[in-house]
């Protein structure tokens, strides 16, 4: 099972003014590497809670049906499952006629049931799951405290720039950025 970003989102959750203005800057010589940060801020923000804040598209490549007819998808929020191409052992295409499953994306993990599944496939990546995920189109759509986790990251990451080499990045994380995510983190029994 393989998660991969199509289309990445089209602007960051926090805008550099924001940050600009937490961090108390007024001058634009370290706008780039702020930029950086931000988008090195979101990454980490999704990566921690198996989220993606701002719409973006991703593909799910499995090698074959789960036998319980059932595919998850870990990412969260899934918007819309755009299609689902099988392919067949020559490597033929073909669309999956969306009647023939429902989806549940309200639920986390997403999941997509199939009642009955083509059971030719090729012997990887066999199966394509397209789909949107994401909170909205703009930084106003996620939710505040991820925002927040985002501004105190990239603070956090801006002020110990200095203090550590390259190869030290990122430092650490600001005490509070964990309480910040913790609500959107993934739990497992």
């Amino acid at each position: 099972m393989t998660l991969m970003r199509t289309v990445a989102p089209a602007v960051e959750p926090v805008t550099l003014a924001e940050v600009k203005a937490h961090l108390r800057l007024d001058h634009a010589s370290e706008d780039e590497l702020l930029g950086g940060l931000i988008r090195a801020a979101r990454e980490e923000v999704e990566r921690a809670t198996g989220l993606a804040l701002i719409d973006q598209d991703w593909r799910l490549v499995l090698d074959e049906w789960p036998a319980n007819g059932s595919i998850t998808i870990a990412l969260h929020p899934v918007k819309t499952i755009t299609s689902v191409t099988s392919y067949g052992t020559e490597g033929e295409a073909s669309q999956v006629d969306p009647a023939s499953y429902q989806a549940d994306t309200v639920s986390r993990p997403a999941r997509l049931h199939f009642e009955a599944v083509p059971k030719a496939l090729r012997a990887m990546n066999g199966i394509e799951v397209d789909f949107k995920a994401g909170f909205g189109e703009a930084g106003t759509d996620v939710p505040d405290l991820l925002r927040r986790a985002l501004v105190l990251l990239v603070a956090h990451w801006y002020e110990f720039r200095a203090s550590f080499g390259p190869n030290d990045q990122p430092v650490g994380y600001p005490a509070g950025y964990e309480r910040l995510i913790a609500g959107y983190r993934l739990r497992r029994l």
